[in-house]
């Protein structure tokens, strides 16, 4: 009698444990592409914002029209938060008492701090779902494997209960339990993809927020806020040249 193989007949045989293992894949992949759509989609909001905030910036006379900008459009990108940060940190330094902790140090130490946990906070937020991507890109083959070990443990157990040992009738069962393994692989490969490439993505973000985050310290530091006025960038650079 020919043996009915295949898709419909590998779940029917599955028992419990091949069915468990099975939900945690689909479960990886549903939480896998969730993550890749929301990360993608802010992305691309980010890159949105921060051009618009970037070109408010560098075309502003001066710090009250980049807090009127940010007063009336909000926070929606590190830039703005980071800039947001530096000039509530200058507020503060001006208006403190003196009497608390968090007001101690140098104008300079003071402000650095508030970049500092700018910075951090967002780093904290784009690294979001990443230990997710990497955790289910290093465990779903594994996953899928065990499937595969497992479903080819009872059909071996099956077919030497039914005494054929035929290459056809081995052949099925095992090539039925593969189906374990390629889905692991489905899983895994694009939570691998989107790990690296929002990996890359925040790396170069973080390296232009940096950068940016030393042009407003030295805005800020240097007494350039206490005239009002904004340089350009290329005044800038010839400063620190």
């Amino acid at each position: 009698m020919q043996q009915q193989l295949g898709f419909t007949n590998f779940f029917n045989q599955l028992d419990g444990v091949g069915l468990f293992l099975l939900l945690v894949l689909a479960t990886m992949s549903t939480a896998t592409w969730y993550l890749i759509v929301i990360k993608s989609l802010r992305q691309l909001r980010i890159r949105k914002h921060k051009r618009a905030f970037l070109n408010c910036f560098w075309e502003a006379a001066n710090f009250d029209d980049v807090s009127h900008y940010l007063h009336d459009t909000g926070i929606h990108d590190p830039f703005s938060h980071l800039t947001h940060h530096g000039l509530r940190a200058v507020d503060q330094y001006h208006n403190r008492s003196g009497n608390r902790l968090v007001e101690s140090g140098s104008a300079d130490e003071f402000l650095t701090r508030a970049l500092r946990r700018a910075i951090e906070q967002d780093t904290a937020r784009l690294e979001y779902g990443l230990t997710i991507l990497a955790s289910v890109a290093s465990s779903a083959p594994f996953i899928g494997l065990f499937g595969t070990v497992w479903g080819i443990y009872h059909a071996l157990v099956t077919i030497g209960m039914t005494g054929q040992s035929g290459l056809d009738q081995v052949a099925g069962p095992v090539g039925e339990a593969l189906i374990m393994t390629a889905l692991g692989l489905a899983v895994a490969i694009p939570a691998v993809l989107a790990y690296n490439a929002f990996a890359r993505a925040n790396r170069l973000l973080l390296t232009e927020l940096d950068g940016f985050a030393h042009d407003l310290f030295a805005f800020m530091a240097t007494g350039i806020l206490s005239d009002h006025r904004l340089p350009t960038k290329a005044a800038l650079k010839s400063r620190g040249a």
